[in-house]
């Protein structure tokens, strides 16, 4: 499995990509492997500010269904529009095309609490 280092990790498997004071969040290819097939994403939080570790929407898979965890505080600014049409992007291209929210962050002090790509990969194993 891959774990792109230009991107920050928490423990309940999302990356964050920062640029400038905003950045696009998903799930890791850890993740997505252990959902298995996604089929819809719940994500009504546009507008909204969400706070560090705060579920800002929940992945359902053909067998269960995950919240998404907030990896900073920010306010979601745009919803991916191609997950309402295709979920599977999230399996098939999880730190491209599969990004779920795109955020301002609000506390960039946050992202010292952040994993790298070797803190993540040591925990998944």
């Amino acid at each position: 499995m891959s774990y792109p280092s230009n991107l920050k990790y928490t423990k309940e498997h999302e990356w964050i990509l920062v640029e400038g004071n905003k950045a696009k969040i998903g799930i890791t290819d850890f993740a997505q492997r252990e959902l298995g097939d996604i089929v819809y994403l719940d994500i009504n939080t546009k507008g909204k500010k969400v706070s560090q570790n705060d579920i800002f929407g929940t992945i359902e898979a053909v067998k269960t269904v995950s919240d998404l965890y907030m990896p900073v505080t920010g306010t979601i600014l745009n919803i991916n529009p191609a997950l309402d049409a295709d979920p599977q992007l999230v399996n098939s291209d999880p730190y491209g095309d599969g990004w779920m929210v795109e955020i301002e962050i609000l506390e960039e002090g946050e992202l010292a609490s952040l994993l790298s790509s070797e803190g993540y990969a040591s925990i998944v194993g």
